[in-house]
């Protein structure tokens, strides 16, 4: 792990040659998670920024999430490509990408543990990224074809043990919200070893190597015209499946079925595709207020949340945490609405100005 003003300046040039799409992209995707984790309208909360309850399909703040493991799985053509130009050969890319892995997942426990105000071993975002991410970078040397296959492989498989293999008490095929064979494995035998959700590392394995083959195609001499129009037209090809698959077995962000990751696949590569276009036809200026959180994506997700539990909801103003305090000082002199939207955007706001401060420093933290 390095931060760059303290080892090896990173130049800006450098973080835009990784692709400054694909930074746009993974942005985005930082400024719609601290959208959705700091709404403050309550009741007024509009519902796409709510997660769909069980069996309500998908809402836009459930694409968060996958968008984010996309931007991840996309990314692993230009690190490979980076360390073959450097001379590395397979070993030193199954180290660096074990040792990210391990970074990651351990930085994950960190989050949990601060989030609950206590040493906790569980699964958290980024922990399964982790994961997942392993599975992918591990497994990026085989050709395209057979890195689709092999996540093919991985949903069918995950769907068939979903339908076929019996629940106790239940039978097969049963899939409700608190029985079915995902939560019978987890609350029986992975949550009292912190390991609840495990089996969703086979699905976001399978998205990131889905993904990595959408990062080849980024990574191609084609023109930003031809590369839009295939990105986006696998897009509309694999949210199109995902749908059909979800007539079987359907959309489901707590369990990552398989119509869901290909919804959150194709999605990304649609929106991936547009984004090239745009970069195609207006260069790449229109993009810097998303490149700003987008090459600086790990300071990105995790410092808002520390400050936030650290900061926001341990200081106190009287009574009330300071968090709560702000908020109703701004609800009640601006209105419950108006006041909600304020604080929600001013969080993200001081946030975005915190990270171009750090980007025109060349200040990123990668591992």
């Amino acid at each position: 792990m390095a931060v760059s003003s303290l080892s090896t300046p990173t130049p800006a040039p450098q973080v835009r040659a990784r692709s400054i799409v694909l930074d746009a992209f993974r942005g985005l995707t930082i400024l719609l998670m601290l959208l959705v984790n700091n709404a403050a309208l309550d009741s007024a909360t509009p519902p796409q920024l709510t997660h769909a309850p069980w069996g309500a399909g998908v809402h836009l703040a459930d694409l968060v999430f996958p968008w984010f493991l996309f931007a991840t799985g996309a990314s692993i053509p230009f690190a490979w490509a980076s360390s073959r130009r450097r001379g590395l050969g397979y070993g030193a890319w199954v180290l660096k990408a074990l040792k990210r892995s391990l970074v990651l997942f351990l930085l994950g426990v960190f989050l949990v543990s601060a989030v609950a105000h206590t040493p906790l071993f569980a699964l958290g975002v980024l922990q399964l990224i982790a994961l997942a991410y392993g599975v992918g970078a591990l497994l990026y040397p085989l050709p395209p074809t057979a890195r689709w296959g092999l996540a093919t492989l991985l949903l069918v498989g995950y769907w068939a043990a979903i339908r076929f293999v019996p629940v106790p008490g239940a039978g097969a095929g049963v899939f409700e919200e608190g029985q079915n064979l995902l939560f019978h494995l987890n609350q029986n035998y992975l949550a009292p070893l912190g390991l609840r959700g495990i089996p969703s590392v086979i699905p976001t394995a399978a998205l990131v190597l889905l993904a990595s083959g959408m990062g080849d195609l980024l990574r191609s001499p084609l023109s930003s015209l031809q590369k839009g129009a295939y990105l986006s037209g696998l897009g509309l090809g694999l949210s199109l499946l995902g749908y059909v698959w979800s007539l079987d077995l359907e959309f489901n962000k707590p369990y990552w079925t398989p119509s869901y990751i290909l919804l959150g696949t194709g999605s990304g590569a649609l929106l991936l595709g547009l984004m090239v276009w745009a970069e195609g036809l207006l260069g790449a200026g229109w993009a810097l207020p998303l490149v700003v959180p987008g090459s600086n994506a790990l300071l990105a997700y995790i410092a808002p949340i520390l400050f936030k539990v650290w900061v926001l909801q341990d200081w106190k103003v009287g009574s009330s945490s300071l968090q709560s305090w702000f908020l109703e000082s701004l609800k009640a002199n601006l209105g419950p609405w108006v006041g909600g939207w304020a604080y929600t955007l001013g969080f993200i706001g001081f946030w975005w100005l915190v990270l171009l401060w750090l980007y025109r420093r060349d200040w990123l933290w990668r591992v």
